[in-house]
């Protein structure tokens, strides 16, 4: 099966018109992952968010990391779980790569609006946790769910 999932994926457009066709992939290293993760942020524009999802060490951030590299962040791309956010300075664009693993609520103690610092019509931004806190997201063009096979092996989904 892993063949013909890897052959589909290399085979079927990624993107259509900056449109967005389902696709499914396994990979078998970080570095598929990263290659995979650039693929997609080849079609971004500013304005655009992903929502990366997954279980813990599933490879949310290192799908984010290979789509900054390729948006031209040089610097390190980690998980800002105890930040909520970050924004990288990409060639052209700024990155903003959001993780609200750890943010229980907007609807709470924190500003609903927190978000909107992050993810401008300016930025190419991507949220880990994105069904975390109970935010909803404007401009979404992809949904990634990662999910763990064991070691390094992984399947990355694209909606």
């Amino acid at each position: 099966m892993r063949g013909t999932v890897l052959r589909l994926a290399r085979d079927h457009k990624f993107l259509h018109s900056r449109h967005l066709v389902r696709m499914r992939s396994e990979t078998m290293t970080p570095d598929e992952t990263e290659k995979l993760a650039a693929r997609l942020a080849d079609r971004l524009a500013p304005g655009d968010v992903v929502l990366v999802s997954g279980e813990l060490g599933s490879g949310k951030t290192t799908f984010v990391r290979g789509a900054a590299r390729a948006l031209g962040v040089r610097g390190p791309v980690t998980s800002p779980t105890f930040t909520i956010g970050q924004v990288y300075a990409g060639n052209g664009v700024e990155v903003a790569h959001l993780d609200l693993y750890r943010l229980e609520s907007l609807a709470g103690e924190e500003d609903p609006e927190l978000l909107d610092d992050y993810l401008t019509p300016a930025r190419v931004g991507f949220v880990e946790w994105p069904g975390s806190g109970g935010a909803s997201f404007d401009r979404v063009v992809a949904r990634v769910r990662l999910e763990h096979l064991g070691g390094d092996r992984r399947v990355v989904t694209v909606e």
